[in-house]
């Protein structure tokens, strides 16, 4: 009778054997392939997004985008680097990480916007609350200036709090051309804003 260690061996190994051939059918554009890859991991990547962001909703939101990113990406994966199972845990984990940041960000910004519409109903006319108009009023303009595919990427960024891995995937734009685009964008405004850059952003 085989050892037990060894027949978990074998088992594992037929199982990694198969993700790759379910792989490699999801590749050829079958689904039924991707439907059995998903019951097969779906229950253990949800528990992985669930502990990154403690939301079942968002959750199960980032394992269909991880799902949906396996169909559209299969052809990228590389058995010489990881197994399947270890592909799709990274994809899930970058996933919900990149959520929990945007979700991070979106909160600050609701913060800073209510705090800011507290002190302005608190002082309207106060010198304080002219000269952030007149900065912001600037900032508008000067936004008004850039490239529009500039502007685009910095105001999804800015206004909206997405990752760059998220405008990439919103406006299928590769991400070294989202990247590009912001810094050309900011150094626009660093240079027409110069001192008041930080502040205004």
């Amino acid at each position: 009778m085989p050892a037990p260690d060894a027949t978990r061996a074998r088992e594992r190994k037929a199982a990694a054997a198969e993700d790759r051939r379910l792989l490699g059918e999801i590749v050829a554009r079958r689904p039924e392939a991707l439907s059995t890859l998903y019951d097969r991991y779906a229950g253990m990547l949800l528990a992985l997004a669930n502990r990154v962001l403690g939301d079942l909703g968002d959750s199960e939101e980032i394992l269909q985008e991880a799902f949906l990113q396996v169909w559209n990406q299969a052809e990228r994966y590389d058995a010489t680097r990881s197994s399947v199972s270890t592909w799709l845990v990274l994809i899930t984990r970058s996933r919900a990480i990149d959520r929990l940041r945007s979700r991070r960000v979106a909160e600050r910004t609701v913060h800073a916007a209510e705090k800011e519409r507290a002190q302005t109903h608190a002082s309207p006319e106060g010198p304080a609350h002219v000269f952030n108009q007149e900065r912001r009023d600037r900032l508008e303009d000067e936004l008004g200036r850039l490239p529009a595919e500039q502007r685009q990427v910095l105001e999804m960024a800015f206004y909206r709090g997405m990752t760059q891995s998220e405008i990439a995937e919103a406006t299928s734009i590769p991400l070294g051309t989202v990247k590009t685009r912001t810094l050309l964008a900011i150094r626009k405004l660093r240079r027409a804003l110069r001192a008041d850059f930080e502040e205004l952003l």
